[in-house]
Formats: C-alpha cells, structure tokens, sequence
C-alpha cells in the first residue's frame, strides 16, 4: 500500500516473462502508461552461438537486464511490470528481479512452445502464481487454446489466453487473466 495525499493506492509488482524473442519488450512498450525503461542491446555475431535464432530470424535486439513499465487500473491498482531476459545466462538476474513480484505473466509463441518450459519451471521453482498469454505473431500456426493447453502441460486453474503484444487492448486482456488469478490467493498464502 502506498499513501498518496488523499489516495491509497496498492502497488503490485508482476513479471513479464518468457523465452528469447517472445514478445515482452513489445507487450510492457504497448501497457506502460510511462515511457518504459528498456535495456535493449543489438545481438552480436558471438551471441549466435548460444540464442537460437530459429523462428525469429528478424530479431536484431535483445534485452540484457530489464523491461519495465507502470499501468494504473481503476480502483487505484498500480501494476509495476517487470519484464525478464529469457535466456538461461541471465537466471540469476531473474532471480532478483522475481524477488518480491506477486505473479508472472509469461509469454508464448505458438511457433517455439517447448522453449517456454524452462521459464515456466523456474516460475514454478519461485513459487509464483502465472498466467500463460500465447502470443500470437501473423505466421504463428492457428491452435485451439485447449491444444496450447496441454501442450503447455497447464494445470487446470492456471489462466491461458490468445493475445498480440502489440495491441494494447488484447494485452490488458492477458494481464488481468493473471491479475484475477494471484488476486485469488487465500490470506494464508499472501502471507
């Protein structure tokens, strides 16, 4: 909670995760209702050697540190969104910036979804509350969500929805799916 004059406001730090060139930076740019910090660097030709480009072959940037972005919801719920690398060299990076978040919102790519197992289980090892948004990109291969779902390997209760990062519309969309979801928690697990 956080006490500004008259206003309380409750301040919520989400992620923003997901494998190389999924999307996060583009989802928090079409959100933040501040210009975004971005810590975006163009990928070398030593980077080659260990980000598989397969899929995102335009991709001529990556992150290197963090994304974020600030979006204010009605009833004064301030989502301080924090966008993740998604390359295995930058775990314990991701460990510090996961301290303290209530959930994650990891991205998806219909193209390359086994790539998202392995944030997914570093989400799960934290043991954060996530949501799955499956961005959807125009040569994306069309699935039915129950499919994404079980290909995913899903629980049941964890939201899974269809969206494009760019659009800012289909991105809140995705973001209150994981919002109503860690807003679910019990008082004896927030605690």
């Amino acid at each position: 909670m956080y006490l500004d004059g008259e206003r309380t406001q409750t301040l919520v730090k989400l992620l923003v995760a997901g494998p190389f060139g999924v999307g996060k930076s583009t989802f928090i740019r079409s959100l933040s209702e501040t210009e975004p910090l971005h810590t975006e660097e163009m990928l070398t030709s030593g980077s080659a050697l260990v980000d598989d480009l397969s899929g995102v072959r335009e991709k001529s940037t990556t992150t290197v540190a963090i994304d974020f972005g600030r979006l204010t919801l009605p009833g004064d719920l301030v989502l301080y969104l924090f966008g993740t690398p998604g390359q295995r060299r930058f775990s314990s990076l991701w460990q510090d910036i996961s301290r303290g978040a209530l959930g994650a919102l990891v991205l998806a790519d219909a193209r390359r979804l086994s790539d998202s197992f392995e944030v997914m289980d570093m989400i799960e090892d934290a043991g954060l509350r996530y949501a799955v948004a499956v961005n959807c990109f125009p040569d994306s291969p069309a699935h039915r969500p129950s499919a994404l779902r079980d290909h995913l390997d899903l629980l049941p209760d964890t939201p899974l929805v269809l969206c494009d990062a760019r659009d800012p519309v289909q991105a809140t969309d995705a973001l209150i799916g994981l919002v109503g979801h860690v807003l679910t928690r019990t008082p004896q697990e927030t605690a």
